[in-house]
């Protein structure tokens, strides 16, 4: 009863934790619609005024072609109505002089008079087009918008792109690619591209709002697939949701996906390394200095504490403070070892190493807990690895409990490890070939750790990673080949 109370109660305390999760997306999509309501009136605004501006415009120009037009034509009238007054000023006046030369009855003062009939013939009135030469036509310059406005009542909201949807069968995580896959529930031609994002999360099922990660955005994709590549993954999901795009607007997300992206994700273990080593996250360095160098520092702070000269005795490398050994005094003497941080418990793994180019002497395996402080890798029934030895003379051997096999390989740039917990597999290879180096079959009896050895150079490592398609393949084909792990003579290359 009381663990069926357990369950329910654990049940209960999810669904409330769904239940939040839904209540803080109800209100950032409440935020959202109200944000984005104010933007969208603001930009309906703007598409207005620029219509009022453009017909503004339109009008202006109109109405000054109209009065261009009555303008002209005014001026034309104008000066027809000038010349024809000037010529009918002339014509009474020529008028009144040729009616006073006809009572002239005196032949010798008529005589006088005969250049009148000349003037009369002259006229300008005879040559005088009385046809006006415009109109007071202006039809031409009317308007009809009743297409326009009928146009203009037709306006309305861009047609939107419908929301997608992501199949999640046909989306493949492998090789740390994630390959996510999306349909349109109904046909529409009108589609320019889509958008997708996508973010890393820690949690199963729909998105949450206060997740601290944010949505990475892919632009412009046409076809309805898209591949992310070379991920390192570094959280248990991924978060996926796409949305179409015409050429004018982006259309509502498909409903969010979630895929697992699961990998061994793990740190160098500084706090229990050799104080000879330097030791970041995920770098590991030799450094001859490293124990004096911590020793000064204490010196240094032990005498900045203490007025007058210190006391040889004090400062002597037999006096270093027990804070400081207890800090880094996991492996000492010539054991230059540094573990992972992550236990490995069950499971297929992979991660890779890459060593300096002047390493003169590393190791890569796997310890249980109990390696000793003064242990090296290999020597021990407690760890397996392959060692690569550059000083005074080239070897690259496989190590267990003491013993070697030597391996008639080429030492890649880069080497991949894989381990099978449950299987008691752990396999070596070169990283960019997938060439099998060497791989140990054994029966794991307690959790094993990622374990590094480096002797005058150093190693950096890579994480985050899923098994290799191709190293699972190898696998396959690989179970049954190999011997003893103790008798080291299952060496297997290709």
């Amino acid at each position: 009863a009381g663990e069926a109370l357990q369950r329910i109660i654990s049940t209960l305390a999810n669904k409330n934790d769904e239940i939040q999760n839904f209540i803080d997306t109800l209100n950032h999509t409440l935020k959202g619609v109200q944000e984005n309501s104010s933007n969208i009136l603001s930009e309906l605004d703007e598409e207005f005024d620029s219509l009022y501006s453009i017909l503004d415009e339109v009008k202006e120009s109109m109405i000054n072609c109209i009065k261009q037009e009555q303008a002209r034509k005014s001026q034309e009238l104008q000066s027809q109505i000038s010349q024809c007054n000037n010529a009918l000023e002339n014509s009474e006046e020529l008028l009144e002089f040729a009616t006073r030369s006809l009572d002239i009855k005196e032949p010798e003062e008529f005589s006088k008079y005969v250049c009148v009939y000349h003037r009369v013939t002259m006229a300008s009135a005879f040559r005088l087009s009385l046809k006006p030469k415009v109109s007071d036509n202006m039809t031409h310059l009317m308007v009809d918008f009743s297409q326009e406005r009928q146009m203009l009542q037709t306006l309305k909201f861009l047609p939107v792109p419908k929301a997608p949807e992501i199949d999640p069968v046909e989306c493949l995580v492998a090789d740390n690619s994630v390959t996510v896959a999306w349909r349109m529930l109904e046909e529409d031609n009108k589609i320019d591209h889509f958008i997708l994002e996508h973010r890393k999360t820690n949690f199963d099922g729909l998105p949450r709002v206060k997740d601290e990660r944010c949505w990475e955005i892919i632009d412009n994709i046409k076809g309805t697939e898209y591949t992310l590549s070379g991920l390192k993954f570094d959280s248990k999901y991924m978060n996926f949701r796409v949305r179409a795009c015409n050429k004018a607007v982006a259309g509502e997300y498909s409903d969010p996906v979630t895929l697992e992206t699961k990998a061994l994700n793990f740190n160098l273990d500084n706090s229990s390394s050799h104080l000879n080593l330097k030791v970041e996250d995920t770098c590991v360095e030799w450094d001859p200095t490293g124990g004096k160098g911590q020793e000064s520092k204490m010196k240094g702070k032990e005498n900045k504490g203490r007025s007058g000269t210190p006391s040889p005795k004090r400062t002597s490398v037999g006096s270093r403070p027990p804070a400081v050994r207890g800090s880094r005094d996991r492996f000492t003497g010539e054991s230059y070892t540094v573990l992972g941080d992550t236990a490995i418990e069950s499971g297929q793994h992979y991660w890779e190493v890459k060593a300096q180019k002047d390493c003169k002497s590393y190791s890569v395996g796997v310890a249980y807990k109990t390696l000793g402080k003064f242990d090296q890798l290999g020597k021990t029934n407690t760890s397996w690895c392959i060692h690569v030895n550059n000083w005074l003379q080239n070897t690259f051997a496989a190590k267990h409990n003491n013993k070697v096999k030597a391996l008639d390989v080429t030492v890649p740039e880069k080497i991949g490890v894989f381990c099978d917990f449950d299987g008691g597999q752990l396999s070596f290879y070169d990283a960019n070939s997938k060439q099998l180096l060497y791989s140990f079959k054994t029966k794991f009896t307690q959790p094993v750790l990622p374990g590094f050895m480096v002797w005058c150079g150093g190693l950096s490592l890579s994480t985050g990673m899923q098994v290799p398609s191709a190293v699972r393949t190898l696998q396959k084909s690989e179970n049954g080949m190999t011997g003893s792990a103790s008798s080291l003579n299952n060496v297997v290359t290709q």
